[in-house]
């Protein structure tokens, strides 16, 4: 397990870090409970909802501890105005809901500060993995006590894209359909890993070369997109737009690929 204090972290991260990993000893526990309702096929839903629910719980009574003052964003709380109106904490309590449902292990914690429209400290911990992901605003990006760095990789061929595909009644089919076809001739290739803040995190350690999605939502995104600009890399709407907490829409990659691959996805 993570340790949740190192030298050369500030006492936001922190704070932030050990409200993480009290929330993922949980977690990883209901994980294991995941697996084996799998052959009795009793409950999962609800059981993936508690388990969200109660991560989240977990998160927002240790920030508050720490911070009492801030306000929260949270997936399944939404909106919880602080006494404090610039800062505010973004949670996702499990990113990679229906990946943790059907028991397979790339899901994550995420926790992001945002100071008036700036997100100014982010942290993404993938509990199997034991990578703790954390970024704050003019200090750089770090999976554990390792400093990150995005890609140098500048040819398209070579590129691997990071994505996520509409489901159900989510997102923008055609579009997305349209935006595969031109860009898969294109690259080396396209994967859907079904978690947005840890596709994100990928492209800051450079094991994806880029990642766009369209209609995601906040708290999936907040932190990553500091993560990739401290490592180095671009972030901007999938439209080259720079409204991406707002608008739902992100494209991230390393400064050599970003306008290569916008070209395609907003080309008609």
């Amino acid at each position: 397990m993570m340790n949740p204090r190192f030298s050369n972290r500030s006492a936001t991260i922190n704070v932030m870090t050990a409200a993480i990993q009290k929330a993922s000893r949980a977690l990883v526990r209901d994980f294991g409970e995941v697996e084996h309702l799998q052959v009795s096929k009793k409950g999962l839903g609800d059981f993936v909802s508690s388990a969200d629910h109660r991560s989240e719980k977990t998160l927002i009574q240790e920030l508050r501890k720490a911070r009492p003052d801030y306000g929260f964003i949270a997936e399944e709380s939404g909106v919880i105005p602080g006494a404090d109106p610039e800062h505010c904490w973004i949670i996702d309590p499990l990113d990679g809901t229906t990946n943790f449902l059907h028991g397979i292990p790339h899901f994550a914690i995420v926790v992001a500060l945002k100071k008036g429209n700036e997100i100014i400290a982010s942290t993404t911990y993938d509990p199997i993995r034991d990578e703790l992901f954390w970024s704050e605003k003019g200090k750089g990006s770090f999976v554990n006590q390792q400093r990150i760095r995005v890609s140098g990789r500048t040819a398209l061929d070579e590129a691997l894209v990071a994505t996520g595909i509409p489901f159900g009644n989510h997102g923008d089919k055609p579009r997305f359909l349209a935006c595969a076809d031109r860009l898969m001739p294109l690259v080396s290739g396209i994967r859907r890993f079904g978690a947005a803040a840890l596709d994100l995190a990928y492209v800051a350690m450079g094991r994806c070369d880029a990642y766009f999605e369209d209609d995601i939502k906040i708290w999936d995104v907040a932190a990553g997109i500091l993560l990739v600009k401290e490592a180095g890399g671009y972030v901007t709407e999938t439209n080259g737009g720079s409204n991406m907490l707002n608008s739902g829409s992100v494209l991230a990659a390393n400064t050599y690929l970003h306008e290569p691959i916008l070209k395609v996805l907003s080309a008609k």
